[in-house]
Order: structure tokens, then C-alpha cells, then sequence
């Protein structure tokens, strides 16, 4: 059976970090609030795309998103008549945070449901404390409503760019996305169906990326080996390929002195292990 990480992966978001750990952390609490998870990391939209992956390699039939930077709600397909009070007053239509949170409450009573609240660091901060209740009573109120989320179906995900409510915090686990890939080990060739010929490359390579302070994630270092065999002939192509393939390298340490040194001593080592020829030219 696949891996959590695995399933991410099939649905766009690949890492080094099986987050199966974290995720079991969060839903074997026996706490009775509603399970959370405060996905915290590197800036950017890297852990928004966590989120979505998430939602899908779970297969939770119902997935609520409310992104609190977006100014304008999308229309409508149905437009319904406005709605009046009991003495005929019109009633101001409901926001879209309101929504969202009404419906993940409603879903939750019948199917595995999860809502991801993104980009909390532009909520208003009674937004943080609301939300905070909602973790620990299942209960959300709007107006004279309250709508009641089961917890065992509901799973919620918190993104912000900036630190959550303090008790916000405490009522959730909080995951590390980073923006580059992590690892604690170097990738051996039969990894990647090679023989031991490719074990001098592969360990200089290992010993790269670790001045480089990322590991890459197994696609990311297929494609640059497919390019060591097919493409890369110099060291500006394998500078090129490096950042080109690999999410979150720092480009500024890539092309330091001492990382320019590094792939430039790789290539020899490179060059014998595709067999290339050198041909030396000379003018007629």
C-alpha cells in the first residue's frame, strides 16, 4: 500500500517528509475538540499546495477552502431572493468565511470532511479567537445560529504566513513545510534501477547537494540523472540542470566559488561514467 507521501505525490506535492506521523499525531488525540493541523513553513504557496494534496491523498468526500486574501467572492451560479427578518427587514447575505464554516459544520455530520483556512495572517484577530472556540466546542456561531461539526469526520487545516493566536496554536500540531527539499540521507543507485558504476556519482553528487543544503525528492533527482546521461556535458549545464529541476536551491550558493569548484571537479567523474570521448579539434 502507498505511503501518505506517496499519495501527495501523485497529487502534486512531492517531499522527502512522509507526514503520516503528523497527521496520525492529530487524529489520535482523545480530546473530543475538533482535530487540527497548523501547517506551518517557509513563505510563499508551497504549503498551500500541501494542503491540497493532503485533501486528496486522504480521498475525504468533502473539502471546504476559504482563502482570507481574496477580496472578491466569485459569484453565485444560483442567485437567491433576499432574505428577510421576521418584522421584513432585508438581512445583510452571508459572508463567505461564514459560509465556509457552516458548510464544513453540515458536510462533517454525514462524510469524512476537511477544511483548510488559508492565509490566516490576513483574518481579523477575533477571527483567530473565534476559530480557536470552534477547535474546542465543535460549535460555530453566526448571528442568532449555531452549527455543530462532528469531529470524528472533520479534519482542519490552518496556513498563515505569520504566527497563529497563541491558543489557536496550542489547540493544534503543528507541521513544518519547508520550501527545499530535506532529507537525512543520499539516494544509492539502486534507487534508481542503476548499477554500482554509478556509485562515484552518486556519492559526489550526495556530497553537493549537502553543500547545497537540500536533498533532492526521487523525481527531482531522476530528472537530473536522465540529464547526466543524455544532456549535461559541461558544468554550466549541470549548474543549469541543478536549479532547474530542484525546488528551493538558494541560486546565490549555487554559483559561490566553492559550489562552482564542486561541479566543476564532478565532471570528470561524470564524464567517464556516460563515456564520453574528448575530441580534441585542430585548425587544418
Amino acid at each position: 500500500m502507498a505511503t501518505l507521501r506517496e499519495r501527495m505525490a501523485d497529487f502534486g506535492f512531492e517531499s522527502n517528509i512522509d507526514y503520516g506521523y503528523h497527521l496520525r499525531c492529530v487524529l489520535s488525540q482523545p480530546t473530543g475538540q475538533v482535530p487540527a493541523l497548523n501547517v506551518e513553513g517557509d513563505s510563499g504557496r508551497r504549503k498551500t499546495a500541501f494542503a491540497s494534496a493532503l485533501a486528496s491523498a486522504l480521498d475525504y468526500p468533502q473539502r471546504v477552502y476559504h482563502d482570507f486574501t481574496q477580496q472578491n467572492e466569485p459569484p453565485p451560479k444560483v442567485i437567491p431572493p433576499p432574505s428577510k427578518d421576521e418584522d421584513g427587514r432585508e438581512e445583510p447575505p452571508i459572508p463567505a468565511f461564514e459560509r465556509v464554516m457552516s458548510d464544513a459544520c453540515a458536510f462533517s455530520e454525514g462524510e469524512k470532511t476537511i477544511l483548510i483556512l488559508d492565509q490566516l495572517q490576513a483574518a481579523d484577530f477575533r477571527e483567530h479567537i473565534r476559530i480557536y472556540e470552534f477547535l474546542t466546542t465543535a460549535e460555530w456561531q453566526f448571528r442568532d445560529a449555531t452549527f455543530s461539526a462532528n469531529p470524528h469526520n472533520l479534519l482542519v487545516l490552518l496556513i498563515s504566513e505569520e504566527s497563529l493566536y497563541h491558543s489557536l496554536q496550542k489547540a493544534s500540531f503543528s507541521a513544518w513545510v519547508p520550501k527545499a527539499s530535506v532529507g537525512e540521507s543520499d539516494y544509492e543507485p539502486v534507487d534508481f534501477g542503476l548499477g554500482p558504476e554509478a556509485d562515484d556519482v552518486m556519492e559526489h553528487l550526495g556530497a553537493l547537494f549537502r553543500e547545497l543544503g537540500v536533498q533532492p525528492t526521487p523525481s527531482e533527482f531522476r530528472k537530473l540523472l536522465n540529464d547526466i546521461q543524455h544532456n549535461i556535458r559541461t558544468p554550466d549545464q549541470l549548474t543549469h540542470s541543478i536549479y532547474g529541476w530542484t525546488e528551493g536551491i538558494d541560486r546565490t550558493l549555487l554559483l559561490a566559488d566553492r559550489v562552482q569548484q564542486r561541479i566543476h571537479d564532478l565532471m570528470p567523474i561524470i564524464e567517464e561514467y556516460v563515456g564520453i570521448e574528448h575530441v580534441e579539434l585542430r585548425s587544418l
